[in-house]
């Protein structure tokens, strides 16, 4: 018997299944954490579903790893890939000329609205004063030492980026702890392990914790009021 559709069981298979990678207990109660689900049951879940067949796991020591069946996917023959490639290279053929097509027009549109009318003109100009004599009361506020910025307002700020930071650092910790139990049981290499279940460092997106905790650093030294 199916599972219902609004079902722990059926969230958690079709999560697994639309995924079609592989995925830890974490992975999997990060990505539903708006179904309101707890861990425990995700965790009970997804050894049910490997118990009865509908998914499939490894273990790798300690760690579960857990991934969609991959036959009840249609693999598709060399000749249906040669198709698929035909189809693939034509739609991207069409799909640049309709990139190219809407360009055009867009610029069309974008040449007609740049020819304002006199009364547009008028109204713009108005709009573009307002603007400057706004800047130039700023900066005169700046230029005789007032805060525009209350230290009420930068301490919320920096209580929120603190805190945000203590996760992040907290999050990294228990990566490592898991990755480091993981990787000490699997006789597979660390990095080919990681390239396998799509694991991302910091560094590979071009984030660095320590760059965010510097500027906490920097903060608490600059002068209140300032």
């Amino acid at each position: 018997m199916a599972p219902k559709s609004d079902s722990a069981e059926a969230i958690v298979l079709n999560f697994v299944n639309e995924q079609n990678r592989p995925l830890n207990t974490q992975n999997v109660a990060d990505a539903l954490q708006k179904f309101n689900i707890k861990k425990t049951a995700i965790q009970k879940t997804l050894d049910n579903l490997a118990d009865s067949g509908r998914i499939s796991f490894k273990e790798y020591g300690k760690q579960k790893i857990y991934l969609a069946r991959q036959d009840q996917f249609n693999i598709p023959n060399s000749e249906e890939l040669n198709q698929m490639k035909e189809q693939n290279a034509n739609l991207q053929k069409q799909l640049e000329e309709q990139k190219k097509a809407i360009s055009e027009v867009e610029a069309e549109i974008k040449s007609l609205q740049s020819n304002l009318t006199l009364e547009q003109i008028c109204s713009r100009e108005a709009e573009l004063r307002m603007e400057v004599q706004e800047m130039e009361n700023k900066l005169t506020k700046l230029r005789g030492g007032v805060t525009l910025v209350s230290a009420e307002e930068r301490m919320a700020v920096e209580t929120v980026l603190s805190e945000k930071i203590s996760q992040w650092r907290k999050r990294k910790r228990m990566f490592k702890d898991i990755w480091d139990t993981l990787t000490e049981n699997s006789p597979k290499d660390p990095k080919e392990l990681r390239e396998e279940l799509g694991i991302e460092y910091d560094e590979d997106v071009g984030v660095s914790l320590q760059s965010y905790s510097d500027l906490i650093q920097q903060g608490k030294k600059r002068p209140r009021g300032h």
